[in-house]
């Protein structure tokens, strides 16, 4: 019998989720959190998914142009219960980005506001654009 393509897709996906899911509790991906990076002339700014972590269990660095986040979302179930689905695990990730060129450290914004991380990284004194002006003779 003919089985849609999407079908077979999800049944795949279905079967590496529970791979996982039974391989560890906790497990580390370095591909998380989803994220866009934009910039607006003055700043680059980040934005990234990370539900259910919490801003204590979360470690953001800067190193030269370097930007690094680290953290944890934990999933805790109460005692004395017969699980029957899991498709939230805890989860452990540690992600670092190339920034296209040097932002001012000590002006980072960082917000964390319903799941969503918000940086806004002023661009390093250097890196500003400089208006150049032209004399006549």
């Amino acid at each position: 019998m003919f089985t849609p393509v999407f079908y077979r897709h999800a049944n795949l996906m279905d079967q590496l989720r529970r791979m996982f899911e039974e391989s560890s509790e906790n497990y580390e991906i370095s591909s998380w959190p989803l994220t866009n990076v934009f910039d607006n002339g003055e700043s680059l700014i980040l934005m990234a998914e990370i539900p259910g972590v919490k801003k204590d269990e979360l470690d953001i660095e800067i190193v030269k142009d370097v930007l690094t986040l680290k953290g944890e979302r934990r999933i805790e179930y109460p005692e004395n219960v017969h699980l029957h689905r899991r498709e939230r695990s805890s989860i452990r990730f540690h992600r670092s980005y190339n920034l296209p060129y040097r932002v001012d450290g000590s002006k980072i914004i960082a917000e964390l506001e319903n799941g969503v991380l918000k940086l806004v990284m002023p661009k390093h004194p250097e890196e500003q654009a400089k208006k150049i002006q032209i004399t006549s003779r």
